[in-house]
């Protein structure tokens, strides 16, 4: 008997043994998660994207942008500057316990299990609006369990760190909404050019459907989807009593209104710049993508805000939004070679090809100031130099080869000079002086002004047949405009690590003297002409309050203005990416844009005259004899010279036969002559400050 009734006690040992095994096993779990909980309160988040990302500072020592390695358009915006709609409609959709969670959807976790068991693969989420934020600020989108278990983590911890209200706050400002828009006030403003604030239901309802596939939910590519999604959301939203089913009727009923895809609508500042910095920081500076992306640098550019503006607004102005033509602008100050402005394109979210750095671009005409300041230095020719302006063919490689060009509608204009012919761009008169002085030494003067693209030293090279970009041209132009001393083109002045410490600073420089000042302030004279009656810049002279020399320059694909004033050179470039010819319209785009952006860029800047250097006399001559005035002369003009190449002879075509006006009676400098100066000085000065 005593036996039979110790049997039973056995398996009540068990089960008592059992159940401290599961006992001390929870309290080891609840001891383990406690500790973990503590671990995770303890530890920092990593930080988010903003307080890592290196900033781009403009010349004032302002944060102008931010470096980012996926060109993202971004506005946050507080949660009380969303419209509530979107917001419900957005916890409907995709998380509608989101303020009941502790960062888990445990039950939506289990039915998506079940759903995915039953369906033999993954056809369910159920990610909380917690998970993703952890995901997109931490983490990649691969499916790994080690990336699933740190997102578990840094779920727990900014469930921890932040309010449930933060939490949704960053999620909106931080999700995709596709085309490059990162939040959703940069979403509301590319879809439909208003601010989150203003969304109506039927538009909450189209963007809160995004996310969850930013292309195949596009309204751009995929506007079925787009809608039929919508729908989804707005009945969820009547099914959580945010809005009724009369009201979910007439949003569905709403014709929605769509900004085009590609408007202009970004909102980082100056992208195209910002892309030019990164690749002189990572290619030049040698400083890896990751540490510019990651790193919190600080990286001082030369880039002037107000310019900057004035560029963009001229280009937005000048441009024709409804066609491809494409545009690029480049504004350097020739005292230091520093970029003030640029402007790569006309939308940076349609196109982030920066055509200012683009060398496949002929320049055409406005080439030709480099040729004339080669044969000014050469002491070969002036500026009274007389070719025959008629219909040529020229020989040239020792006979074997022939060139002919043509003028603009085939107009010849006789015997000119080399101010008529710059004014007037006249082809036969270039090429003319080309083979004067030789299509080599053409070719040298324009890298050493700093064209680095390759050059064809033959004739035509005078009408700008090779290729260059818009930046090598500023660069060219400000050379003269400094008075033939190159300064290296300069982005980036200094960066500075996190923490201040000093890593790279643009050296300091004097400059190089690569042209006689004499001459390049002989030829800015030559090129003031162009703005004046007669030249190709004349319709936009009333535009330009303010002494500017520049060259215009057309070929069958590409428009161009490259001009300056003692502050700033300027190239502006407008034609087709595929190559595609350009209407005569818009290749007069350029010089309105250069005019516009000049005006604008220096509102604040007074006139100045260009310096007169050493070395330069300013004589007044006759027109039409092209020597010396007398005081017989109807017409006198005052003409700068290098020193030493000025005429010597008097004009002898206005002799009233006593002598009068030659040496032994009057002299004209000291007769006529200040007269003269005078009247040229009032009419500059009307020009500049009265039109």
């Amino acid at each position: 008997m005593p036996r039979e009734s110790a049997a039973p006690k056995v398996p009540k040992r068990r089960l008592r043994r059992l159940f401290r095994l599961l006992a001390f096993a929870s309290l080891l779990t609840l001891l383990g998660a406690g500790i973990l909980l503590g671990l995770l309160y303890q530890k920092p988040l990593p930080p988010i994207g903003d307080d890592i990302r290196s900033r781009l500072l403009d010349a004032r020592g302002n944060v102008l942008t931010t470096f980012t390695t996926d060109g993202r358009s971004r506005d946050p915006v507080e949660l009380n500057q969303i419209s509530p709609l979107l917001i419900q409609a957005t916890l409907a959709v995709e998380d509608r316990k989101f303020y009941s969670h502790a960062g888990f959807d445990l039950k939506g976790m289990g039915r998506a299990v079940l759903a995915n068991l039953q369906a033999g693969g993954r056809t369910q989420g159920a990610s909380t609006l917690t998970q993703q934020l952890a995901r997109n600020l931490y983490l990649t989108h691969e499916k790994t369990w080690t990336r699933k278990s740190k997102e578990a983590l840094y779920t727990l911890q900014l469930e921890m760190e932040y309010s449930k209200d933060e939490i949704l706050n960053m999620y909106l400002n931080e999700i995709y909404y596709g085309h490059g828009a990162y939040g959703i006030e940069a979403a509301s403003q590319m879809y439909f050019g208003k601010s989150a604030a203003d969304l109506d239901l039927a538009e909450s309802a189209i963007l809160a459907g995004i996310p969850k596939g930013p292309t195949y939910y596009s309204p751009y590519t995929h506007l079925d989807s787009a809608v039929k999604r919508q729908g989804i959301i707005l009945a969820a939203m009547v099914e959580v009593g945010d809005i009724s089913e009369s009201q979910a009727d007439a949003a569905r009923e709403e014709k929605l209104d769509f900004k085009p895809q590609g408007e202009k609508n970004t909102a980082a500042a100056a992208p195209y710049f910002r892309d030019y910095v990164r690749s002189i920081v990572t290619g030049t500076l040698h400083i890896s993508s990751e540490e510019l992306d990651q790193g919190g640098l600080n990286v001082y550019t030369t880039l002037d805000p107000d310019m900057q503006q004035a560029a963009e607004e001229a280009v937005d102005k000048g441009m024709d939004h409804n066609s491809e033509l494409e545009t690029g602008l480049v504004s350097i100050d020739p005292r230091t070679g520093y970029i003030k402005a640029m402007v790569g394109g006309t939308n940076y979210r349609a196109s982030a090809f920066n055509h200012v750095l683009a060398t496949t671009r002929q320049p055409g005409s406005s080439f030709k100031p480099i040729m004339y300041l080669t044969a000014l230095s050469s002491r070969m020719m002036t500026g009274l130099s007389v070719f025959n302006s008629q219909p040529t063919l020229f020989h040239y490689d020792n006979n074997r080869k022939t060139y002919q060009p043509r003028n603009f509608g085939d107009k010849y204009l006789g015997e000119i000079n080399m101010q008529q012919a710059i004014a007037a761009s006249d082809n036969i008169y270039a090429v003319n002086t080309i083979m004067k002085i030789g299509a080599d030494k053409v070719a040298a003067m324009a890298e050493g002004l700093g064209i680095n693209s390759p050059l064809q030293s033959v004739p035509s090279l005078a009408l700008g047949t090779s290729p260059v970009s818009p930046l090598e041209m500023a660069s060219a132009f400000a050379v003269i405009a400094g008075g033939g001393v190159k300064q290296p083109v300069t982005a980036v002045l200094k960066i500075t690590d996190a923490g201040g410490r000093l890593l790279y600073e643009a050296p300091r420089t004097q400059g190089e003297a690569v042209v006689e000042p004499a001459a390049a302030y002989v030829l800015t004279r030559l090129m003031e002409g162009v703005f004046e009656s007669g030249g190709t810049g004349n319709r936009v002279a009333s535009l330009i309050k303010r002494p500017v020399a520049g060259k215009t320059g057309t070929t069958d694909t590409d428009g161009w203005m490259v001009g300056f004033t003692p502050e700033l050179s300027t190239a502006v470039w407008v034609g087709y990416d595929k190559g595609r010819d350009i209407a005569t319209a818009d290749g007069r785009r350029a010089a309105p844009i250069f005019a516009e952006f000049t005006e604008k860029a220096l509102a604040n800047v007074p006139p100045k005259i260009f310096p007169i250097p050493d070395g330069v006399v300013s004589l007044y001559i006759n027109p039409q004899s092209g020597k010396l005035a007398t005081a017989a002369c109807p017409e006198k003009v005052l003409t700068a010279f290098i020193s030493g190449t000025e005429p010597t002879e008097y004009c002898d075509q206005h002799s009233t036969g006593t002598g009068e006006g030659y040496p032994g009676a009057d002299s004209p400098a000291d007769t006529e002559g200040p007269a003269k100066e005078e009247h040229s000085l009032w009419s500059n000065i009307k020009r500049w400050w009265m039109n």
